[in-house]
């Protein structure tokens, strides 16, 4: 049985004591149950039933019923706070059932997109009744709570009981009880045993922001309610009608264990305030408006439970060090658009796997030097023919930082803006040539006819190859017909780029196109990827994970580079390539379609994940229109886009076409 928490008078206690064992539990039990109806009772009059018309029936894999929902009186004028999720299906109108049975229709003045709120308003002749809030710094987890809905008709709210199973979750933005929470009462009052407020049910999610985080857990024994507190601070900027958004600062740290790691900047977003005000990856975070930080989640609790607006004061050490900068949250962070320095780089050979790997080689205190960037080609026109550098040169560093490697060069040049000025500096020879570069913005032209080799020649290896030529492949778990082809002179020291084709609607013959990219494939290092739709007539959005386990299976058999990983596809077979390419965790460098118009809205760019486009479409094609849309969108979010007009009607590429588009593979891992 759980603890009574002063449900009743001393003396009543000590009466129930003096019965018998069994009669007094049973009087112990009824009290408690006149305590739960009471304290429903005392807040009754302030929950408010919601019907919603009209709207749509699904968001995302979240289906919407048609029932009622809850409301809670917030302000004796007529103002109603309620769960932002009863909304997001953008009914058509709304209408609020007060306890008296009148029905009276509401506005939603304003959304809390941070703690999932919003503000209805309706007119009233009289004062509406308020609930008694209670203090936050007065909760204690045990304690009672009661989660309070009016779906029904009739008299009574609905109620479930529980207890305060924990303050400060999700980022400090909820207290969470066990009390049965499902969308029946989201948007009602969670209220302690004597009828007070304690917050407003919501759902909510510590792994996720979404409009529909945390639904998945209702009637699990995991509910969340937003402090009433919390809610009385923000009430007067809802009722001007002002949104509220969570706010960013625009970094990312060095670990994803935030529990444990260390708060160390692992990417500080060009554009950001954390940028602009001055702050670099590896600065370190140790107090944030006078609060001492150690650990990486705190400064995510910190700044996840503001909003966009709010002004702090962030402390870093940079070395030894000590940093200050004030910086002002944003609702969202300026479109990123990946500057370059305008080269290609010259490839390095990659070892064959080996057993085991070789010990360190010692450098008797020695440090070894940087290898630096050998360039292979320099872009017409761009930021580094315009600094001075030549074809044959070597980066050496880029902003007083050593060039390790391309990889490495490639995302220091990411955490900087189109237009900066650095110093870089080049070997040429024995000499080393200092030049002072502005960096530009990746060209969406295609690349000319003459690319010099990539690579030195590939060493002579001893150990078996795989197989080359157009070979089949097998997923354990898929029957879907996979093929493959790998160049005749594949060799394991050179690092492969790798094409997946996605087919239209109907049958493709993979020997067919792999006779038109097989002169493309040995030329440019490519190995091409044909997997088969399951069904003949189309691709199933399951099927993703075919192309997954295609992808991996190809990088277990050759040696493949990870910057020149590409996704093509033809009409549906186009709109799965967007689908994979647009998956936050995908690793594809480029996604080409043919008469494919993009199916979702892209995510927005960064300087982690490179991405670009190309998009083959003619002007009378079916979804010519959307294509044009997805267009304008991709470019107004600072992805690099090509675009390829095939004329009036849609056809295929010409040879002198797909050889282009091929190039353009080819060029994907410039810097």
């Amino acid at each position: 049985m759980k603890p009574s928490h002063n449900i009743v008078p001393v003396f009543l206690i000590c009466l129930v004591a003096a019965l018998p064992a069994a009669r007094a539990d049973d009087d112990l039990d009824l009290l408690e149950q006149k305590a739960f109806q009471a304290a429903v009772d005392r807040v009754a009059p302030a929950v408010v039933a919601i019907e919603t018309v009209g709207g749509l029936e699904r968001v995302g894999k979240v289906l919407f019923g048609t029932g009622p929902t809850t409301g809670l009186v917030i302000d004796k004028d007529g103002y109603i706070v309620s769960s932002a999720f009863n909304f997001v299906n953008k009914p058509a109108s709304i209408l609020v059932r007060l306890p008296d049975g009148q029905r009276k229709p509401a506005e939603l003045l304003a959304t809390d997109h941070n703690r999932m709120l919003v503000l209805l308003k309706i007119d009233v002749e009289k004062p509406l009744p308020v609930p008694e809030i209670a203090s936050e710094s007065q909760m204690r987890v045990g304690q009672w709570t009661i989660a309070v809905g009016r779906t029904f008709e009739g008299g009574r709210p609905n109620a479930s009981v529980g207890i305060l199973s924990a303050v400060n979750r999700v980022c400090g933005k909820a207290i969470q009880t066990d009390a049965a929470v499902s969308p029946s009462n989201y948007g009602g009052p969670l209220v302690d045993i004597g009828g007070r407020v304690l917050g407003v049910l919501v759902p909510l999610s510590p792994q996720s922001a979404s409009e529909v985080a945390g639904v998945q857990w209702y009637d699990s024994g995991i509910g969340m309610a937003v402090p009433a507190e919390h809610i009385l601070k923000i009430l007067p900027t809802l009722k001007k009608g002002e949104d509220l958004h969570p706010g960013l600062m625009g970094i990312g740290f060095a670990s994803r264990n935030l529990a444990t790691a260390e708060p160390v900047i692992g990417q500080c977003l060009p554009n950001s305030p954390a940028y602009e005000v001055g702050f670099r990856a590896k600065d370190k975070i140790v107090e944030i408006d006078g609060v001492k930080i150690a650990r990486a989640a705190q400064v995510k609790e910190q700044i996840s439970r503001r909003y966009a607006g709010h002004s702090l004061k962030i402390a870093v050490m940079r070395s030894d060090k000590r940093i200050e900068h004030q910086l002002t949250l944003v609702a969202k962070l300026k479109p990123y658009q990946r500057p370059t320095l305008g080269i290609l780089p010259m490839r390095p050979l990659v070892s064959p796997p080996k057993p085991r790997p070789k010990p360190e080689k010692k450098t008797n205190g020695k440090k070894s030097k940087p290898k630096g960037v050998p360039v292979r080609y320099v872009c017409p026109g761009g930021p580094a023919e315009k600094a001075g550098v030549k074809p044959g040169d070597v980066v050496v560093s880029l902003d007083g930082e050593a060039a390790q490697d391309a990889t490495a060069l490639r995302r220091q040049v990411a955490g900087y803006l189109p237009g900066e000025e650095l110093p870089l500096e080049v070997r040429r020879g024995s000499e080393t040539v200092k030049l002072t570069i502005r960096l530009g913005t990746l060209p969406e032209n295609m690349p000319p006819a003459a690319i010099p080799t990539s690579h030195a020649p590939g060493k002579p290896v001893k150990t078996e190859l795989p197989a080359v030529g157009s070979v089949p492949l097998k997923l354990e778990k898929h029957k879907n017909e996979i093929h493959a082809y790998g160049p005749d002179a594949y060799n394991p020291t050179i690092p492969y780029g790798v094409v997946v084709w996605l087919h239209g609607e109907g049958r493709i013959d993979h020997k067919k196109l792999i006779a038109c990219w097989k002169p493309l494939c040995d030329r440019h290092e490519l190995i091409l990827v044909v997997p088969k739709s399951a069904d003949p007539k189309k691709w199933s959005r399951d099927e993703l994970a075919v192309i997954g386990g295609a992808l991996r299976e190809v990088g277990k058999i050759y040696s493949i580079d990870r910057a020149r990983v590409a996704i093509c596809g033809q009409g549906q077979g186009g709109e799965l390539a967007y689908r994979l390419a647009f998956n936050p965790r995908s690793s594809v460098a480029a996604v080409a379609t043919f008469g494919a118009p993009a199916p979702g809205p892209a995510p927005d760019t960064n300087s982690r994940r490179r991405l670009a486009i190309y998009i083959a479409t003619a002007d009378k094609a079916a979804d010519a229109s959307r294509i044009d849309r997805a267009l304008k969108r991709l470019r107004e979010m600072k992805y690099p886009v090509t675009v390829k007009k095939l004329g009036e009607k849609p056809r295929d590429l010409t040879p002198d076409e797909l050889a282009e588009l091929a190039r353009w593979f080819d060029t994907l891992d410039r810097i």
